[in-house]
């Protein structure tokens, strides 16, 4: 199953490329976004040692500029998914009997081509499918993809060397086991590292995956299929397969054989997935492990010692990169009445400056929500607000369509701390403020903690040490990741392990150790070295 003495080093982050003008790899992603654009994708499903053609396609368009086809890729039905769940079963034994080592090294070779060889290419793949700028693609698709697979290799292999004790005349040992059955993996199209990340980590434990991507990150999940296959991963392995996730879902969810589902995505669809699952609990060889990472609705609480330019700038980074499609993204935030209209000032001027546009244009921050559904989606939240006589747009508004799903970042200041958009999550560009008396800081962390069902992230931020002490244990349950004078979005694999509570999910921390434990199984395994030969202990002798 593994060598439990077999050593990883402990690695270092990605270093994170500039693309600052005249750089070399500024150049070369313009090149390779050139390059992808002048040809067009044919993408297959993965499925076992085959690629998967069906003939019944959907395009893929940059959010950016709809009019451009990049390609498109094939989607599946029933039969393909069944397909996907018997090639991985075919391929279980063999893989959960490889050595860990050589499991192992499938995934950092996967690291390295990453790093070097097909950098470029994901981030480009990222930036024309998802519409990320040049900085985001390169912390997500490259850096975080390349630390997730690096440092589950190190925490992987800290967890075997995890072993009992064993007294004399004893040998114990723990073995892990990965599950027994397949793992499904529903991935997001915000994130390609999450996209990554949460069939590689299941399958580095020795599972078997099938993998369904959102649709509108089918071709950075190409690449990344693409990548895995060239360092060595074998086929049916990890599965590949592109259908309709409630057709994905009452297949998978009825099989005997199901044993795990690692899940990015909303509330809602986890929620009746883990309902479903529940129904069917008699049907299983064994309790499926439930993981899931599903939104949240994260915090900016500033106090009144709090710095206005820290303030301003943690609100425009947090709430507008990646046009607030991050599940950690500030979406709503508490000023102190004694510094309020500083921030709102300083983050209007901001938000004044910021281009948006194409994502082939670095100079350009903002640029395009996911799809149509979603600009339609903001686009009724803004509407509503400038409609509604007690909520106040400070900044932005505008929506258009015309050439792609640009949505401006928007602010709004509203009187009432329950106004929808300080509830709901909405996932875009938009920031909702309520300013509060200063001097009622207590106060304030009570409406914080109770506004949102989620807990994923939030920050506080102040100059007051007792103020950043207080908040921290006032709101312990609000975030399962916690910034101090920070923007709540960026969390780094090795640093700071992600995952939030409540509604925003199971909280297992994608990034660490803790993750992993889900995808494995534990056996004891107890060996008596010398075996006794008479079952009398000392006791039952007669005294002398």
């Amino acid at each position: 199953m593994h060598n439990a003495y077999f050593h990883f080093a402990a690695p270092a982050n990605e270093p994170v490329y500039s693309y600052a003008p005249g750089s070399p790899e500024r150049e070369a992603l313009k090149k390779q976004l050139a390059a992808f654009k002048a040809q067009e994708f044919d993408i297959p499903m993965y499925i076992g040692d085959k690629e998967v053609r069906t003939g019944k396609t959907i395009d893929l368009r940059p959010p950016h500029e709809i009019k451009h086809k990049l390609g498109h890729f094939h989607e599946g039905d029933a039969s393909h998914v069944k397909d996907a769940i018997a090639a991985a079963l075919a391929a279980r034994a063999k893989w959960a009997d490889t050595p860990w080592e050589q499991r192992a090294a499938v995934f950092l070779k996967a690291a390295e081509l990453l790093a070097n060889k097909y950098r470029y290419e994901i981030n480009a793949a990222t930036m024309l499918g998802q519409s990320k700028n040049a900085f985001q693609a390169e912390i997500d698709s490259a850096c975080e993809l390349i630390d997730f697979l690096r440092f589950n290799v190190h925490y992987l292999a800290e967890i075997y060397n995890q072993q009992p004790v064993s007294s004399p005349g004893v040998h114990n040992r723990l073995e892990y086991r990965p599950l027994e059955g397949f793992v499904v993996a529903i991935t997001p199209f915000n994130f390609t590292a999450i996209a990554g990340n949460l069939p590689t980590s299941a399958a580095m434990c020795g599972n078997v995956v099938v993998w369904k991507p959102a649709y509108t990150q089918v071709l950075a999940a190409h690449v990344i299929m693409k990548v895995l296959l060239e360092a060595g991963l074998p086929a049916g392995v990890i599965n590949l397969v592109y259908a309709d996730g409630p057709v994905l879902g009452d297949i998978c969810f009825s099989h005997p054989d199901f044993a795990g589902i690692h899940f990015t995505g909303s509330t809602g669809v986890f929620q009746q997935m883990w309902k479903t699952i529940g129904t069917n609990i008699g049907k299983y060889k064994t309790y499926p492990r439930i993981v899931g990472e599903t939104g949240g609705k994260d915090f900016v609480l500033a106090h009144k010692s709090a710095n206005v330019d820290v303030v301003a700038i943690a609100l425009a980074r947090g709430a507008f990169e990646y046009q607030g499609q991050k599940c950690s993204a500030a979406s709503r935030a508490y000023l102190p009445s004694n510094i309020a209209d500083a921030v709102k000032a300083k983050l209007v001027a901001e938000l004044k400056t910021m281009k948006m546009g194409t994502t082939e244009d670095f100079t350009n921050f903002i640029n395009a929500v996911i799809d149509e559904r979603s600009f339609d989606k903001i686009a009724k939240y803004i509407d509503n607000a400038k409609n509604d006589p007690n909520v106040k747009i400070i900044a932005g508004g505008n929506c258009n369509k015309t050439e792609g799903y640009f949505v401006e970042p928007t602010v709004i200041e509203v009187k009432d701390p329950k106004y929808v958009t300080m509830c709901e999550e909405i996932f875009g560009p938009v920031l909702t403020i309520y300013v509060y008396e200063a001097d009622k800081f207590d106060e304030i962390m009570d409406i914080v903690d109770t506004t949102s069902p989620y807990a994923l992230t939030g920050s506080i931020i102040a100059q007051d040490r007792y103020a950043i002490d207080l908040a921290t244990k006032r709101l312990v349950n609000s975030a399962g990741n916690f910034y101090i004078n920070d923007k709540p979005t960026g969390a780094v694999v090795g640093q700071q392990p992600f995952g939030g509570a409540r509604a925003s999910g199971t909280n297992d921390k994608a990034g660490s150790a803790l993750n992993l434990y889900r995808w494995l199984s534990a056996r004891t395994i107890k060996e008596t070295l010398v075996p006794p030969t008479d079952y009398r202990y000392p006791f039952l002798k007669e005294d002398k």
